[in-house]
């Protein structure tokens, strides 16, 4: 390796402001550092009794796995005390995380999936943390549920961490996307993927086809134009892990579209609009990407609650506004 090794905490401190005060780089530092120690449990699962269910069910009325319960309670201890934050909202917590009032308040709010893709951790699937960072609407306050309930559009911050076979760290702040590998010898994260961007022509498309039959008209047209079937065809191979996390980092590589449709019995869709579908929007779009509900840009809705789901389809910007084009089409024949 030629040059300085640049660390993350390196690349954070030269790229913030000059005006910087220091609250949101070491915020950074933080969502990190819990990375490293979600990552020595996964690394370690089929060693340790961290896997299988708890036996309890989330706020989502899912089975919680003993390391997504882990995976909480590291970022929560890491991020309730420091100063730095105002509030945080968590899947795996039903109402506001309040910062409690021994602690000093922050300028920012901290919402996150502490594992997501966690119905894979038993088979040894790739998962992942999703987050995504506001300022709070009213820095002379405490954390109020409007500090929480902002469209994507106005995160200052966001990323996921990729637990594989590296731990990677993807995170941008509005100047771009920036990709570290941790080294587990010297427990750092390096600079591994400066820059990222989706690269053109894509690659693949990502969706279970297996519920096809669920769909709207619209998105099923959409299918078939992956598949080559509409028309021009953009020449997609299918890659399906469905793991969101691992499907994104792979597509945002070697371009093309996750999606995740609404079905006929979710109308809302599945996956969370605030702490998945929106940090990753934030990212897709800092990369030249896409991401929409099937109508509208994902970063313009404004959540009504912390839990609120919605549709997803996000990649490369000619893939993505293909689906809006086929669902105004089937609404336009309905006479909406």
């Amino acid at each position: 390796m030629s040059g300085a090794v640049n660390t993350i905490e390196r690349f954070i401190l030269e790229n913030q402001p000059d005006y910087a005060r220091g609250e949101f780089t070491n915020l950074l530092y933080d969502i990190a550092l819990a990375a490293k120690l979600i990552a020595i449990k996964t690394n370690r699962a089929g060693l340790v009794n961290i896997l299988g269910e708890v036996g309890e069910d989330n706020v989502q009325g899912e089975k919680q796995q003993k390391l997504d319960v882990y995976a909480d309670d590291i970022i929560f201890r890491m991020c309730d005390h420091t100063g730095r934050l105002c509030a945080m909202a968590s899947e795996e917590r039903e109402g506001l995380i309040e910062i409690p009032d021994r602690f000093r308040k922050g300028s920012y709010v901290l919402v996150y999936d502490p594992l997501d893709g966690s119905s894979n951790i038993d088979v040894n699937v790739s998962i992942g943390t999703i987050f995504g960072i506001f300022r709070a609407v009213d820095w002379n306050l405490r954390g109020r549920l409007e500090d929480v309930l902002q469209p994507g559009r106005n995160m200052v911050g966001a990323g996921y961490v990729l637990y594989g076979a590296s731990t990677m760290l993807v995170y941008s702040t509005g100047m771009g996307v920036h990709g570290f590998t941790l080294n587990p010898e010297l427990g750092e994260f390096l600079l591994s993927h400066p820059n990222m961007s989706l690269p053109e022509p894509p690659a693949y498309y990502s969706v279970n086809t297996s519920y096809y039959r669920r769909w709207s008209p619209g998105v099923q047209k959409y299918l078939r134009w992956l598949q080559g079937q509409e028309g021009d065809d953009p020449q997609l191979s299918s890659r399906y892990i469905g793991s969101l996390v691992a499907d994104f980092h792979r597509n945002l590589l070697r371009g093309g579209v996750f999606c995740y449709p609404s079905e006929m019995n979710k109308p809302n869709g599945k996956l969370r609009l605030l702490y998945e579908a929106a940090p990753l929007a934030y990212l897709v779009e800092q990369a030249g990407g896409y991401a929409t509900d099937g109508r509208d840009s994902i970063l313009d809705i404004v959540p009504d609650s912390i839990h609120q789901r919605t549709p997803l389809f996000i990649g490369n910007r000619s893939l993505v506004e293909r689906v809006e084009s086929y669902v105004a089409e089937e609404e336009k024949q309905k006479g909406r």
